[in-house]
């Protein structure tokens, strides 16, 4: 009632008010309805604007702050107690929020929050309630019903995952989030106190953090058990990396034309001596939740050019070899003079290290120190290759802005395009625009002799993948390039023989 009362709609009463002031009372009339009605509209209603602004909810979404939401779940924990009555709580974060801001600024991640909350409200009852916690982070307290099982959901997280993570408009382009999600139902809740409801939700969502981005967990009687594990996996990698357990193994690259070895590509592997092999999709996130992916990429740095001057001495031809690095390890100032220095100290040109970065990476408006980097270790003769093209949203522009020498090809493009030929009309494309562009090209994830084949023939440079070589300890290295050179040496030959 306020917003009519004391928003726009009053105004068309107003010319009304005024003529009847003044048949009523003549001039002195008029004056003091043109001069009280101002002050009366000022006053009352910045009243009701102050009422109608809430205090504890955020300014951007209008959603509940932390200690009202609290307050909020306690009231619902209770009022359910003995019911039969079921709730749940689903905690939202938006993945990787720091590095869509970085690229694009503080004014698209308000709007991204923006068009989350709407999506969210979109899709949930008016009853349910939300809240924002955090930066990039939303709670919902679902309304408590008769029926709410873990199904259900499992099934409202995959609609709310797939709603958000819809293309954004912002600026002319479009913006692509996803989103990890944290499910905790009433009744899991170990402790009979409300206060820790949000607490196993929180670790749910820390659950789906540690698996990757667009991840759902539902809480359970393991969820701190797994967190633990995550801790204490995180202490192990720390130390493994420390004692030299994390190793450089490598994989290698052909040139298509020539079938000689064109590079290889470092990647970090650790053998557990309990354990055994644990993936890099378990000890990454560890080391980068840690603070030591700088440390990885000065370990895998070192260990690549000392692989490079071994090779060298054993007369092998390895053009270069490749070493990838993350947003964090390229946000260090001090990156360029310290791959400088090391190749100074291994007395190696720049050209024969390459820096793979990945595709996401390289946007328009990337952070400042990464983008210096980058064109800097450019300029310095290093090779930078393009990693993962085709899944991120790099322009042209910003491929020719730092000085990309090669883009690598996504997998995704690669498996089973001897078979499929949409897949080959977009690796066709692919390589049209690289050769136009004057770009090398190299197709990563090649495991069949058919996908190397019209890999080939459609004009890509190099190919890399299981069906060329597994990535291997350096020990091995030597061995495989010695016998991949004999098989090339006993090759016959195609085409007639002159006499």
């Amino acid at each position: 009632m306020s917003r009519v009362v004391f928003g726009p709609p009053m105004l068309a009463f107003l010319p009304a008010i005024s003529l009847s002031a003044f048949w009523f009372g003549g001039e002195s009339a008029l004056l003091a309805v043109a001069l009280g009605l101002p002050l009366t509209y000022a006053v009352l209603g910045g009243f009701s604007k102050s009422r109608e602004t809430a205090p504890g909810r955020d300014e951007l979404t209008g959603f509940l702050l932390a200690p009202g939401f609290e307050t909020h779940v306690r009231d619902v924990f209770d009022r359910t107690e003995g019911t039969g009555l079921k709730s749940a709580l689903v905690v939202v974060e938006i993945d990787e929020f720091d590095a869509l801001v970085a690229a694009h600024g503080q004014d698209a991640g308000d709007i991204v929050m923006q068009r989350v909350g709407e999506r969210m409200r979109s899709i949930l009852r008016h009853r349910d309630t939300i809240a924002r916690l955090g930066r990039n982070r939303f709670a919902i307290c679902l309304t408590p019903i008769m029926q709410l099982d873990l199904e259900l959901c499992i099934q409202l997280a995959g609609r709310l995952q797939y709603r958000i993570e819809e293309p954004i408009k912002f600026g002319g382009t479009s913006l692509f989030v996803s989103c990890s999600i944290g499910i905790c139902q009433r009744h899991r809740v170990p402790k009979d106190a409300g206060s820790s409801w949000l607490d196993c939700a929180v670790a749910a969502l820390d659950e789906a953090l540690v698996v990757g981005p667009s991840s759902i967990r539902a809480y359970s009687s393991d969820t701190h058990v797994h967190l633990d594990r995550t801790v204490n996996l995180m202490e192990d990698a720390a130390s493994a990396l420390q004692n030299g357990m994390i190793q450089a193994w490598f994989q290698p690259q052909i040139c298509t034309d020539t079938g000689r070895v064109s590079g290889f590509e470092a990647l970090a592997r650790w053998c557990h001596p309990v354990k055994g092999m644990i993936p890099p999709s378990a000890f990454l996130p560890a080391l980068e939740h840690a603070g030591l992916l700088q440390k990885l990429s000065q370990v895998m740095v070192e260990q690549a050019l000392t692989a490079l001057k071994s090779w060298d001495a054993a007369g092998l031809k390895v053009p270069t070899v490749g070493v990838n690095f993350a947003t964090d390890e390229l946000r260090d100032p001090g990156l360029v003079n310290r791959i400088r220095w090391e190749l100074d100290r291994f007395g190696l040109t720049p050209d024969r290290l390459t820096i793979e970065v990945l595709e996401t990476v390289m946007t328009d408006q990337p952070d400042e120190v990464v983008a210096r980097n980058i064109t800097a270790l450019g300029e310095m003769g290093c090779h930078i290759d393009l990693d993962d093209f085709g899944t991120g949203h790099a322009s042209i522009a910003s491929v020719r802005r730092f000085r990309v020498s090669r883009i690598k090809i996504d997998r995704s493009f690669v498996t089973k395009a001897d078979h499929d030929p949409e897949q080959q009309k977009m690796i066709t494309a692919i390589l049209t625009m690289a050769e136009r562009l004057d770009l090398k090209t190299l197709a990563e994830g090649v495991e069949t002799a058919g996908e190397h084949a019209l890999l080939a023939q459609l004009g890509c440079d190099h190919v890399q993948g299981f069906g060329i070589g597994r990535p291997m300890p350096f020990d091995q290295t030597i061995d495989w390039v010695i016998n991949h050179e004999a098989k090339l040496q006993d090759a016959p030959a195609i085409g007639r023989q002159r006499p």
